[in-house]
């Protein structure tokens, strides 16, 4: 049977959900997939390559149409999926981070928060701006989030330092500060109207 680019990225997904990003390593899902470490390159060059498609592949919800009443609600709607993309692959997170920092993603999501910023009524500089802060904010939201969750399962965290004690709870923070970027957002274009 021939390996396909699929194949690849659900071995890699696979692993990534199980034991996590640093041991996503191209020997290991060579071993997974029943294949020489070389079959794996025919589809990605590289690690980092692969690492770019699996955070495209993590990111691909933000791709589904969004049905929102307003540019805020279009806000808040792209940034409640994506961090539920991202919460939902063990250091989904810390890789989509990564691919970011390193240019490797192709996913449209910066590209869809952006365009939210430009129905706001941004200049376009201004919406790229913006499209960065709340995509910086989701990914150290979730990044703490992933962190936290994952030292409590382990037993590194007392209970009085556990997220599932925390008040309020982590999705409530995440509301509260994507809040604070739209009431930013406003002020913003509030201050355009009186120039």
């Amino acid at each position: 049977m021939q390996l396909r680019r699929a194949d690849v990225l659900a071995g890699a997904i696979a692993i990534l959900d199980e034991y996590g990003l640093a041991d996503l390593t191209m020997r290991r899902l060579a071993t997974s997939l029943g294949v020489q470490p070389g079959a794996l390159y025919w589809h990605f060059p590289n690690k980092q390559s692969l690492l770019g498609a699996v955070a495209d592949e993590i990111l691909r919800p933000m791709d589904a149409p969004v049905d929102a009443a307003d540019w805020a609600d279009r806000f808040r709607t792209l940034s409640t999926r994506m961090r539920d993309a991202l919460l939902s692959h063990r250091d989904g997170a810390e890789l989509v981070a990564a691919a970011y920092a390193s240019r490797l993603t192709t996913s449209g999501a910066r590209e869809a928060l952006a365009r939210a910023g430009t129905d706001a009524g941004l200049a376009g500089a201004e919406a790229d701006l913006a499209a960065d802060t709340i995509l910086y904010y989701i990914l150290g939201h979730s990044m703490d989030e992933q962190s936290r969750i994952q030292m409590d399962s382990h037993g590194a965290l007392t209970d009085d330092a556990s997220p599932l004690f925390e008040s309020p709870d982590a999705a409530s923070r995440f509301e509260f500060g994507l809040g604070l970027f739209i009431a930013g957002v406003s002020a913003t274009l509030r201050e355009h109207q009186h120039r």
